[in-house]
């Protein structure tokens, strides 16, 4: 699975306007739930909620991969999004986090999640890639450099 099967320019957010990370999750929903791809943004939060009380997704090295799967979809959904200043994320290292990579997965998926979770693990260890997309002036940038960090990999 690579990063541009799951991935539109349309579903990267290039400066996040919130600082913490529930408004993060919030903000999130609301996009989702105003470009049409999912039904109900209530349901969405409450899952992604749900999942961080399990274990902050905030992974380490500014990055957090916030994920859960939800009845109301048919096929993974990601949003990239990026804040300059960082947001509290209560991440493993205690560090802001600079990307969030929103995954969603239906409800009965068997592993496709899994995939893309591991694949934007595996691209954000890259402290160059990081680097870059925080530099990144445009939306058109930030998925070039994720798309072409990704061709990288088998």
């Amino acid at each position: 699975m690579k990063i541009s099967e799951i991935l539109t320019k349309e579903n990267i957010i290039k400066d996040l306007k919130s600082f913490d990370k529930e408004s993060v999750l919030e903000e999130l929903s609301n996009f989702l739930k105003d470009r049409g791809e999912i039904p109900n943004k209530e349901n969405l939060l409450l899952s992604l909620l749900e999942r961080e009380k399990l274990g902050s997704t905030g992974i380490g090295e500014n990055v957090a991969i916030p994920h859960a799967k939800i009845r109301d979809i048919d096929k993974i959904i990601t949003v990239f999004a990026r804040s300059q200043i960082g947001v509290e994320f209560e991440s493993l290292d205690q560090k802001p986090v600079n990307f969030i990579y929103l995954i969603l997965a239906p409800e009965n998926s068997t592993g496709q999640h899994l995939k893309a979770l591991a694949r934007i693990s595996r691209l954000f260890k890259n402290p160059s890639l990081r680097e870059s997309v925080l530099r990144a002036n445009e939306i058109g940038q930030i998925y070039s450099i994720l798309v072409d960090e990704d061709s990288k990999f088998t």
